[in-house]
């Protein structure tokens, strides 16, 4: 688990620490094994972030739902 921030527009995964690579493989594998409309967005020119649409927030609550 790591930390991130829900808006009324979405869900952002603070990923700053990762490199721009290892954060596309994440999002590759949440559109591609989820189905979840997720894209990058730059905290800094440096550090990205996940960030997912409110759109799909119902989706990520049924994956995400047995493991807590």
């Amino acid at each position: 688990m790591g930390d991130g921030s829900a808006r009324s527009h979405g869900l952002t995964f603070c990923t700053d620490s990762y490199s721009v690579s290892e954060v596309v493989g994440l999002i590759n594998i949440l559109i591609i094994r989820y189905r979840l409309d997720c894209a990058s967005r730059y905290h800094t020119p440096t550090q990205p972030r996940i960030f997912i649409s409110n759109r799909y927030m119902g989706r990520l609550r049924q994956i995400v739902q047995p493991f807590m």
